[in-house]
């Protein structure tokens, strides 16, 4: 069977290379595609480009942002079968999980069309001392200029459209590092904007779709060309690159090791569906996966035969099949360090109730109790399908426990209490708190990112446009004689 070729987009034009590189399947190991690095001279063309095309996107109307930002909508919905599957066969995303990713992202461009119609300023009267008589000042947001993104592999389409889709609500010119196991969906969306910006739509250099390697997206991140760096991925290398970009604005939505507490009165039918679902969607792949769960002593028992029963339920296998549930890993080193992570902490006197282990590319759906809060699959992030268990007395004690994390992505808590949900609120060291729910939801207009190692800045299509912009002020003095 021939297999396909995806060129990169290099500043408006399709381009290859002599270094053409495989992306596999992690399911079974066959090639899905094949696509290439791009060279020095590509990269340069790139960031060259994005310079001249900040200046037209910049004084680009609303209406014409608006227009293109539905067309890439309309794009994505006529190829949404083959998005999906594409997302299944380089991530080993099950294909229900996929199909609900590629409607995300066209409910993304919507979002970001009518945000791109929105955006305004305000007027600010000035008067309020004498000398500032008969002044008002007018605020208006403007690009910041050339943004670079890299994206990780969980969501190969959805991450993108993150980046990108506010990018060009707010008039800049982009460039994407796409995960190097996943970049396939980056670059079809990239054949998908190109065919929206026929004619009269963003200037060539508006973007770029670059799968190279992390050397060359790190020559990229320090070159000061570049104004905005947005990058989703783990907190080691997030805070690493960080530190390389300079003065240029920095956007880190990067992991954690998310709690939830399930307080006494809580619905335990309805918890169980919301935490199987939280702790195992894409294999617990995701940076908002329920890991630790704080149970009350009270329903901690009924609550915990009910849950190990569902996650044994699970179906593991071919991601393809509709009533898949838990597909492979990424790789298998992944595989690797999550079972040596397991087997570290059932020598240390914790217990697994169901799975624990790597199953030829899987790894088991796995429950854990009897944990300590050294123990790395507690404290550090596991980013496989591994949901710890542990009761507590007092409320207190277990919001405690959610926040002895270096991470703060977000929490999940179930309670009945009004009073407990404002204290959650002040005390909880997370981004976002979500009530009567696992930590694993997520709207993509919501202002969504954390704090502690969890990450820098917010995105959701609103405020990942402020993200992307800076305010200026026109004071105006209307006065016209002392």
């Amino acid at each position: 069977m021939d297999v396909k070729r995806y060129k990169f987009l290099m500043a408006g034009q399709w381009g290859e290379s002599s270094e053409p590189f495989e992306v596999k399947n992690p399911y079974n190991g066959e090639v899905v595609g094949v696509t290439f690095r791009p060279t020095e001279k590509d990269i340069e063309e790139a960031l060259s480009g994005a310079v001249s095309a900040a200046k037209e996107m910049a004084s680009q109307p609303t209406y014409k942002r608006a227009e293109i930002l539905s067309r890439i909508r309309s794009g994505i919905m006529e190829r949404k079968e083959e998005l999906a599957r594409t997302i299944t066969l380089e991530a080993g995303k099950p294909i229900t999980d996929s199909r609900i990713e590629v409607e995300r992202a066209i409910h993304l461009f919507q979002l970001a069309v009518e945000e791109c119609r929105r955006m305004g300023g305000e007027l600010i009267p000035l008067d309020l001392l004498e000398g500032a008589r008969g002044r008002i000042a007018i605020t208006r947001r403007f690009p910041v200029g050339p943004v670079l993104g890299i994206t990780p592999f969980n969501f190969p389409l959805n991450l993108v459209c993150h980046k990108l889709a506010p990018a060009l609500a707010a008039g800049n010119p982009t460039i994407i590092k796409p995960a190097s196991v996943t970049p396939l969906t980056a670059l079809i969306l990239a054949e998908i904007v190109q065919s929206a910006s026929g004619g009269s739509g963003i200037p060539a250099g508006a973007l770029s779709v670059l799968p190279c390697s992390g050397t060359q997206a790190e020559r990229m991140i320090k070159d000061d060309r570049l104004k905005l760096f947005t990058f989703t991925g783990s907190a080691e290398v997030g805070w690493r690159l960080k530190g390389m970009a300079g003065k240029k604005r920095v956007v880190l939505e990067l992991g954690g090791n998310a709690g939830a507490i399930l307080d006494a009165g809580t619905d335990l039918e309805y918890a169980v569906q919301r935490c199987v679902h939280g702790g195992y969607v894409y294999s617990g792949q995701t940076c908002i996966s329920l890991q630790r769960l704080f149970v009350h002593k009270s329903i901690y028992d009924l609550f915990l035969s009910m849950f190990v029963e569902r996650v044994k339920a699970l179906e593991m296998g071919d991601p393809m099949k509709e009533e898949t549930r838990i597909g492979p890993l990424i790789s298998r080193e992944a595989g690797e360090r999550l079972e040596a992570w397991v087997k570290e902490a059932l020598s240390q006197g914790a217990t697994a109730l169901t799975g624990g282990r790597l199953n030829g590319k899987f790894f088991e759906p796995t429950v854990m109790v009897n944990v300590r809060p050294e123990m790395k699959v507690f404290c550090e992030e596991v980013f496989g399908p591994l949901v710890t268990v542990s009761p507590f007395d007092s409320f207190e004690q277990a919001l405690e426990e959610v926040n002895r994390s270096r991470y703060g992505l977000q929490a999940g808590v179930f309670t009945r209490d009004l009073q407990k949900v404002f204290l959650v609120y002040k005390t909880l060291e997370v981004g976002s708190v979500i009530i009567n729910d696992v930590p694993t939801f997520r709207a993509d207009h919501m202002p969504y990112g954390g704090v502690k190692d969890s990450g820098l800045g917010r995105e959701g299509i609103k405020y990942a446009i402020e993200e992307m912009t800076e305010p200026r002020v026109l004071v105006l003095n209307l006065q016209e004689k002392a």
